[in-house]
């Protein structure tokens, strides 16, 4: 067959079979358009999950009708000069426009500030109507209708409508959080709108606007992060560690304004929440890159989703550390979504509060008499709070009444309950953020008492966090202990590993792996580390020399020392079942409070929960 020029429309199809690949891509670009334009307003409608319609329509500087042609041809643009890498708009390709009008019918409607008339242009499956005047208002309005009816093959890979419209929520969603003073709204054919006001463009209108996105819980459960390094900036809030998710939906980042989905970013948030969370849980986050546009590329993929950092171990250890000095300075924090479960898990399911106040026993628990529907507490025989009852016990007692109430009195009990609850704690213990330690229940929880709450502690977790924190500490203090090899174990590997290795052998022997070059394409390893125990060195190796590939770091190495010490700290803690006097529980509050992380366990569990004073009193039906 021989070579042949293709067709405008074939080209723009091609085009946007890599940029339009669902109504969400259509909004993306539509909506990256509208705020480069300056808008501060942006509505966006939908219908069929957005393959029927979409309409996106802005208050931003506007198209004039001269442009309006070029507007709809490919590689036309006007955000960007001569420089590919002086890249400051969100679109810089100038084929957003031009790839949708080949798959569906586009009318663009647009007005400039000075102009005195609108103008609107339309495409419809390649083919490129002239202008004519229109009616519109300062700004542009994009309707794009029939989505893929030029390539009806496409539309068999959509999914249903409504995973199409969550596509879309998300998509607006995700760009809505980096630009907090402009209003979006977002309605489609089920009647629900989404609407996010302006909140600002200060720090406090970007908080503002992330819990429009993500909930009031997020700013309540989130630690500010703020570090710079080497030109670049990194801001923004993440979680602390009670506070998680099953998956990584929830974890947002942008670069400079653009969001992204990058592999380096995912991976160094696990690192830095590595030995705080459990492994099937994640944490929520929104991270801020700001880096001259010099230093990173965007340009990898039409979509624009994918960036490369021109040094990717920068910005790793730039996430890695700024989360950790986060977590560290938080000091001890539970989720404010402890309470709401704990609150939950006292009430039945189907309580039924009076007006006014929460009943402690709804119906359906364990509380309900027999017959309760007549019952008359007038007139009941076993008035519990009445010195004169209608029948007394077959021993003559008043049951609950409090003559009554001195057969049980067993006298002083020689248990840790007593001992811990014997004295009325201090003001110093009862103001700090665990309290004083009152009882220990079921030889493995303390319960303690603030001035306006009440806290129950799990002394195995909590004191497993306190000797994993102290092995950490001792890890990287000093050297580790190494055993030495009778033989030196020989790793053949591709020549630009070997030379990775080497380049960090200095960092590895501090952790008490010794290697050195054997040759182009290998390393002799002399020690490992002792705490590793006997281990597969041609496996270490390797894993390390791929985590230098891909991330310029020995993480693999400290991750799994970190994990021995774990184990270690599991088995060296104090277990349930132990009873501890008082001020040994108490010992164990104050170091949890003078200890990073202490809120949850190596395994991501929490170590204590709290109750308010105003909580309990609703239990109670007080409040």
């Amino acid at each position: 067959m021989p070579i042949r020029q293709l067709s405008e429309t074939m080209i723009n199809q091609i085009a946007a079979g890599e940029v339009i690949e669902r109504p969400a891509s259509v909004v993306k670009e539509l909506v990256e358009n509208a705020l480069d334009a300056g808008a501060s307003r942006i509505e966006i409608v939908t219908s069929g999950g957005g393959l029927n319609l979409i309409r996106v329509t802005d208050d931003g500087a506007g198209i004039a009708e001269p442009e309006l042609a070029l507007a709809v041809s490919r590689h036309c643009t006007s955000k960007l000069s001569d420089d590919i890498n002086a890249i400051n708009s969100l679109g810089f390709r100038g084929e957003a426009l031009p790839s949708i009008g080949s798959v569906a019918r586009l009318t663009l409607r647009s007005r400039t500030g000075s102009g005195d008339s609108a103008a609107e242009i339309a495409v419809e499956g390649g083919r490129v109507f002239p202008a004519k005047p229109a009616a519109a208002n300062r700004g542009t309005t994009v309707e794009v209708r029939d989505l893929f009816f030029a390539t009806p093959a496409r539309l068999k890979f959509m999914k249903g409508e409504r995973a199409e419209s969550s596509a879309t929520s998300d998509i607006v969603k995700r760009t809505a959080i980096a630009f907090p003073a402009v209003r979006f709204t977002l309605a489609g054919t089920d009647r629900t709108v989404l609407e996010l006001p302006a909140a600002g463009d200060d720090p406090q209108g970007r908080l503002e606007r992330i819990a429009q996105v993500m909930g009031r819980e997020f700013p309540e459960n989130a630690l500010e992060i703020d570090a710079q390094r080497e030109g670049i900036h990194l801001s923004g809030h993440v979680s602390i560690p009670s506070f998680t998710r099953a998956n990584s939906l929830q974890q947002y980042a942008y670069v400079n304004g653009r969001p992204v989905r990058d592999k380096l970013i995912a991976g160094a948030i696990r690192g830095a929440y590595a030995d705080v969370l459990p492994r099937d849980r994640h944490p929520v986050t929104v991270l801020f890159f700001s880096l001259d546009p010099a230093l990173v590329d965007v340009n990898v993929h039409p979509a624009k989703a994918d960036v490369r950092f021109r040094d990717p171990g920068l910005v790793r250890g730039l996430i890695v550390g700024a989360i950790r000095q986060a977590l560290a300075g938080a000091g001890i924090r539970p989720a404010t979504t402890g309470t709401a479960g704990m609150m939950a898990a006292f009430r039945s399911k189907g309580a039924a509060p009076h007006a006014g106040a929460a009943s402690p026993y709804p119906h359906g628990s364990g509380f309900r008499a027999s017959g309760a529907a007549g019952f008359d507490p007038g007139g009941s025989p076993y008035r519990p709070l009445d010195g004169e009852p209608r029948n007394r016990g077959l021993d003559g007692l008043d049951g609950f009444a409090e003559p009554g109430q001195t057969a049980f009195d067993a006298g002083p009990l020689a248990s840790a309950d007593t001992r811990a609850g014997s004295d009325r704690p201090s003001e110093a213990l009862m103001s700090r953020e665990l309290g004083a330690a009152r009882a220990q229940v079921h030889e493995n929880y303390i319960v303690a008492q603030t001035r306006d709450s009440l806290v129950i502690v799990d002394q195995h977790a909590a004191h497993e966090r306190l000797v994993y924190e102290a092995l950490k500490t001792a890890l990287h203090a000093r050297p580790l202990s190494a055993q030495m090899l009778l033989m030196p174990e020989i790793v053949d590997l591709p020549e630009e590993d070997a030379g990775r290795l080497a380049l960090h052998a200095e960092t590895l022997a501090r952790f008490g792996l010794t290697l050195e070059r054997f040759g182009p394409g290998a390393v002799a390893v002399r020690e490992t580390p002792a705490m590793l125990g006997e281990t597969n060195v041609q496996q270490l190796v390797r894993d390390l020399a791929d985590e230098i590939a891909d991330n310029d770091t020995v993480d693999t190495l400290v991750e799994r020392l970190h994990h021995i010490a774990a184990t270690m700290a599991c088995h060296g803690s104090v277990r349930s079942g132990r009873i501890l006097k008082a001020d040994e529980m108490n010992a164990l509050l104050r170091q949890m409070e003078a200890t990073p992380g202490s809120g949850t366990c190596n395994h991501g569990r929490p170590t204590y929960i709290e109750l308010k004073l105003a909580d309990i009193e609703r239990l109670f039906g007080r409040r």
